[in-house]
């Protein structure tokens, strides 16, 4: 089993920056794809940001340029850097391991990210 954490969500003005952090427990493989989904009140959870095997990284087109994915396998961790951060990001976000074989998705509690003046 795989327990997830995240930590770093908080209040932050229009073109500021946060970085979200993801501890996982339990065995995480490198086969696995480690990402980070949003959901904004009202609205369906979305992808943000995603690493999968082999370390490609896929982001939501409204975030590119904007947001960096990155993972320590070591530390069984990923990471989401934040800048120039915008209203429209206000939402829940929650840290996601997808395994392959066999299908599984983990999923944190969430971290409450608010951009507001």
């Amino acid at each position: 089993q795989v327990r997830l954490v995240e930590s770093g969500g908080d209040l932050v003005r229009p073109g500021g920056s946060l970085r979200l952090s993801c501890a996982a427990s339990g065995r995480i493989f490198s086969s696995d794809d480690m990402g980070w989904y949003r959901q904004a009140p009202g609205k369906q959870r979305e992808l943000v940001a995603r690493i999968i095997s082999g370390g490609r990284t896929n982001y939501v087109d409204s975030v590119k340029g904007r947001f960096t994915i990155s993972r320590d396998n070591a530390q069984n961790s990923v990471y989401l850097q934040m800048n120039s951060m915008k209203p429209e990001d206000t939402a829940v976000y929650y840290c996601n391991v997808h395994r392959r074989f066999p299908v599984i998705d983990f999923w944190g509690q969430g971290t409450q990210v608010t951009v507001s003046s």
